[in-house]
């Protein structure tokens, strides 16, 4: 999905580690969603949580937008015509719904509920995004990881991958990177990373083993979720700091609670982000953007896309200036 804000924030991004060691109970820091609207008068609007000026990186996770249940025939689904992409890879992941993804690598490809498809844009790609006409309903999250520095400017790829799900009394979880309850996801990623559906019955706890390198991010999609001694509720994300070698999650609605489980390592790496680009200087946004205006071998074409490609915003009047996580406590 391209951040089609008209005026998207300009954003650099580094992680701070303190020598503090974390507490062994989970302090969970509860970050509210802003509502990001999509472009013009009927498209769809999201609920992003990351970046914000509480949290900009979980792990290499940079970006996380939250969408739907969204009624196609009231807001006209989704269509975001050729935009280019830079430095990331994108994470697409539906719970209902149906999107046509085209890439200039030559990939095409449907978006369904509980398939990951994850395209790289490493030096430059470009790719649309449609909802099919079998969409009534849109619903779904769409994330971007950043790339390290060593891979930024790696080849264009596109990964498709449909977990099996895992079933633990009380819950059903789909791992689609890295490694959760016993399962691992085979999609290649250039940093450690967690990514997982997990979907909770009505008034169930379960303790999950995890990573005590990782930091952890819990976005709310259904249900009242108590994480630690923490109740999160939809639509909010709950970030943990490293250090916990298990989480517990509770669900204390009457109906099921689904939740995307995000995780890994900080990432020390210092970031600009702007539009759909990830940098590591404002020089480097400064000319993907021209690139993308040129029309430039760097992002290639996409083919069979009924329309014209995105044009880039204008860049701010000023250098980027960084925005860095909150040190740990």
């Amino acid at each position: 999905m391209s951040n089609v804000e008209s005026e998207p924030s300009a954003v650099r991004c580094g992680a701070l580690v303190d020598d503090t060691r974390p507490a062994k109970v989970p302090r969970v820091d509860v970050i509210s969603a802003r509502e990001v609207p999509l472009g013009g008068p009927r498209a769809m609007s999201v609920r992003r949580t990351l970046p914000q000026r509480a949290r900009t990186l979980i792990g290499a996770w940079c970006f996380a937008d939250h969408y739907g249940p969204d009624d196609v025939s009231l807001t006209g689904g989704m269509d975001v015509p050729p935009h280019p992409h830079t430095g990331l890879q994108t994470v697409s992941w539906l719970f209902s719904g149906e999107i046509e993804h085209r890439d200039s690598l030559g990939s095409h490809a449907l978006v369904r509920p509980g398939e990951l498809n994850l395209m790289t844009g490493g030096y430059g790609i470009a790719h649309s995004e449609v909802s099919t006409p079998r969409a009534t309903v849109l619903h779904g999250v769409q994330l971007w990881v950043a790339l390290p520095g060593d891979h930024r400017n790696t080849a264009r790829d596109f990964q498709h991958y449909a977990p099996e799900p895992v079933r633990i009394e009380g819950a059903e979880i789909r791992v689609f990177l890295g490694s959760l309850a016993g399962d691992t996801s085979p999609v290649r990623t250039f940093s450690p990373l967690l990514g997982a559906e997990i979907t909770l019955a009505p008034h169930t706890a379960i303790t999950l083993a995890v990573d005590a390198d990782f930091e952890h991010g819990l976005l709310i999609d259904s249900g009242d979720v108590r994480l630690a001694d923490t109740l999160l509720r939809p639509a909010e994300l709950g970030y943990v700091h490293p250090g916990i070698e298990a989480l517990t999650l509770v669900n204390e609605s009457d109906g099921p609670a689904r939740t995307i489980l995000l995780g890994g390592p900080p990432f020390n790496e210092e970031i600009v982000m702007w539009w759909n680009f990830v940098g590591h200087t404002h020089e480097d946004i400064v000319r993907a953007r021209e690139d993308w205006e040129a029309s430039s071998d760097r992002f290639g074409a996409v083919e069979g896309y009924p329309g014209d490609r995105l044009p880039a915003p204008n860049l701010p009047n000023a250098v980027i200036r960084p925005r860095r996580n909150p040190r740990s406590h």
